[in-house]
């Protein structure tokens, strides 16, 4: 433990700081799964409202520095065109 008043405080802000940055990455990550999940045997119509809150969620995560820009981007795209390979596939 902590016996300086600047690292107690530091300690404090971790633990807030990680507490926020689990939340939003598994926010994400829901996310992203219920997305893949739906891509069983959906149409593109009924996965769009999924894409929409996925991508929200990577651009969520991504302006709190929980990932990284170039990261949030690969996820999108790479969701947005596994979704639009489905539409063409049918």
């Amino acid at each position: 433990m902590a016996n300086i008043k600047s690292s107690e405080k530091a300690n404090r802000q971790r633990v807030t700081r990680t507490a926020r940055n689990v939340s939003q990455t598994t926010a994400m990550r829901t996310a992203i799964k219920r997305l893949r999940a739906a891509m069983g045997g959906k149409t593109n119509k009924d996965l769009a409202p999924l894409l929409k809150s996925a991508v929200r969620a990577i651009d969520k995560a991504a302006s709190k520095g929980v990932i990284k820009k170039g990261t949030a981007s690969r996820h999108v795209s790479r969701l947005t065109v596994a979704v639009a390979g489905l539409a063409s596939a049918k």
